[in-house]
């Protein structure tokens, strides 16, 4: 069994007529571009691929252009980046992608882990690019559980049967539905179940996010935030169940220019579960920031 395949798993992906594929050193980017005006770059978090995007992507396409890859390990993405599925890695894959677009974005969106690959992003192209985390992944979580994650992640990962059998849980009917309300506090629509059981229920992409969680290294990106040149705004919900709110509320106060936006009520998947309130968000902080169009 390989990655999802585009002509079974992706035959009614969300927004699936703006997809396309791209070739960068050692990738092969599945990546949907859509609308016309100032790019705008949004990035996905752990486990997930463009469809995290599907209701906000169109609504934003109305006045900007934007650009929504499936991060490698993830989705249809395949092949690996030079340094693998490090921050810096996945970095310096993303700035080969823009390249070979042509694009340079007014702002990049990251939701969870995507975040911290925005700011590794920006600070390698030591660029000031506004940048927007949606329940942003960007210190080591508070207590023991963190200290012991990484080594228990790679120790998994390891394991070529542990993503053999986080696929086949999720092929267990309405199994998926469950665990991403008790992982994320959200309750997301049928589309983004749908989308999410295909991708999790395949051993490679559960593989990909399980790889990518054990080479993060959140210690040494927090050790940058002081140094981020970039306008920045924190949006969390205080129904997530991932990211805990003091993580968030510890980045923004090491970030120089940042407002931290907490919403009542929502979950880790915020921008699915309310994505006119993540496309009001992005257009204001644009407007803001750079002037464009709102």
């Amino acid at each position: 069994m390989s990655g999802p395949r585009w002509d079974t798993e992706g035959r009614n992906w969300p927004n699936r007529t703006a997809s396309r594929f791209v070739d960068t050193p050692g990738l092969k980017w599945h990546v949907q571009v859509a609308g016309d005006g100032p790019a705008v770059l949004l990035l996905h978090g752990t486990g997930a691929a463009t469809h995290s995007w599907r209701d906000v992507l169109p609504l934003l396409a109305q006045n900007f252009t934007v650009i929504a890859p499936d991060l490698p390990g993830h989705g249809f993405t395949t092949g690996r980046p030079r340094q693998g599925l490090t921050l810096p890695g996945m970095a310096n894959a993303l700035i080969d992608l823009l390249a070979a677009l042509g694009a340079r974005p007014v702002l990049i969106v990251g939701h969870s882990a995507g975040a911290a690959i925005a700011i590794q992003t920006v600070q390698t192209q030591g660029f000031d690019t506004p940048l927007i985390g949606f329940n942003p992944a960007l210190t080591p979580f508070p207590g023991l559980a963190a200290k012991l994650f990484p080594s228990l992640a790679k120790m998994l990962f390891v394991n070529p049967f542990v993503p053999r059998m986080l696929a086949g849980i999720a092929r267990i009917p309405h199994e998926t539905t469950r665990f991403l309300r008790r992982a994320t506090g959200s309750a997301i629509d049928a589309r983004g179940i749908a989308a999410y059981e295909a991708l999790m229920g395949n051993h490679h992409h559960c593989a990909g996010a399980m790889e990518m969680m054990a080479s993060w290294d959140l210690e040494a990106l927090s050790r940058q935030l002081p140094q981020l040149r970039s306008p920045v705004l924190l949006v969390h919900s205080r129904g997530d169940t991932a990211v805990p709110l003091s993580s968030v509320e510890q980045a923004a106060r090491a970030i120089p220019d940042c407002r931290l936006e907490v919403l009542p009520a929502l979950g880790h998947l915020a921008h699915e579960e309310r994505p006119d309130l993540a496309d009001n968000l992005i257009r204001q902080f644009a407007r803001d920031k750079q002037g464009e169009p709102a």
